[in-house]
């Protein structure tokens, strides 16, 4: 009997502190839905007003993947209040994908009212792209003027040689509008300025005469336009218009002076070759007269064992050197003293 009475009070405390802890649990969870209900009743009445559809537990779960439920939830609004039909979760995989909600919510607002096709898929690939959708949608509705070149990035003019050697310096403004469809993969507007540069040089190279486009300067931007310079860039190019033309340096002369003078050098460079070689020959020469000069006594003394020549015939020759001596002497002009 001791034994049993013993049980039975030791299950009864066991009830009570399981029942206790089952009151504390069910307090703990009362207080965590309360507190969780005071975190997300704003949002959730303001969804529930705009007729938003957003849900407690769609909320709870936000909070709990660490998503700003605030972002999520004023988007929707947004959305909603202006016609567009965009899920809860559309807005929660691309913010956690790192996307901006309200950057792209705002971009198929401002597409929708200027009848612009953009879907959802498209606005958050662009802006995962790193594009900024918006501006892209506003460029599109408003085109936007690009200075080419750039003047924060080059000297501010684009120079040209025409056929004549006239230099010319020209300066040009694109206006140009977002292309949505291309805006993922397309070129910068860095590269629509270096495409029409490049339009602008071959034009005015290709002039006859510089003065031909200083008469007409829309002949650039005709000549440029019909090249389809925005082909595979994220802008569609509308007008190209010519701001201002000055005549630069005379690139011809310039080039022919230094050529006559690059002539001038080579012509010298050959003279002194020429003149060099002449020395060499004249000291090659001379070489061969000193060498025939040692030979001529030899050639006597072997003429005088031989009996070919005699003692008379030495003195006449040295008479007749005498005498050619003289003569020249005589025929030289007096220095001046």
């Amino acid at each position: 009997m001791y034994n049993l009475a013993d049980t039975i009070l030791a299950v009864s405390d066991l009830v009570k502190t399981l029942g206790i802890a089952l009151v504390v649990i069910i307090i703990l969870v009362v207080v965590v839905l309360f507190l969780l209900f005071l975190k997300f009743f704003r949002l959730w009445l303001q969804a529930k007003l705009s007729r938003a559809d957003v849900k407690f537990s769609e909320l709870i779960g936000m909070w709990l993947r660490k998503v700003d439920t605030r972002t999520i939830v004023i988007s929707k609004i947004t959305a909603v209040q202006a016609g567009l039909s965009l899920t809860t979760r559309d807005l929660e995989s691309h913010y956690l994908a790192g996307g901006r909600v309200q950057n792209v919510v705002r971009a198929l607002i401002a597409a929708n009212r200027a009848n612009i096709d953009l879907s959802l898929k498209t606005a958050t690939a662009i802006d995962l792209a790193g594009r900024d959708i918006l501006e892209a949608v506003q460029t599109s509705v408003n085109p936007r003027v690009i200075d080419c070149p750039d003047p924060a990035k080059s000297k501010g003019t684009i120079d040209a040689v025409a056929q004549d050697g006239i230099q010319l310096r020209a300066k040009a403004r694109v206006t140009v509008r977002a292309n949505i469809e291309r805006l993922v993969g397309g070129a910068t507007e860095e590269t629509v300025i270096a495409r029409v540069g490049e339009g602008i040089v071959t034009t005015i190279g290709s002039a006859i005469t510089y003065k031909s486009v200083l008469e007409n300067p829309d002949s650039i931007s005709k000549s440029v336009l019909a090249k389809g310079l925005d082909a595979g860039t994220a802008f569609e190019i509308l007008s190209i218009d010519i701001a201002d033309v000055d005549v630069g340096e005379n690139v011809g002369a310039q080039l022919q002076a230094a050529q006559a003078e690059a002539d001038m050098r080579r012509a010298k460079a050959e003279a002194e070759k020429r003149r060099a070689m002449a020395v060499a020959r004249e000291q090659e020469m001379r070489a061969l007269v000193v060498e025939n000069e040692s030979k001529v006594p030899l050639a006597m003394a072997e003429a005088f064992m031989k009996g070919n020549l005699g003692v008379m015939d030495y003195y006449r020759m040295k008479n007749i050197m005498a005498d050619t001596g003289m003569r020249d002497s005589i025929a030289k002009p007096k220095e001046k003293e």
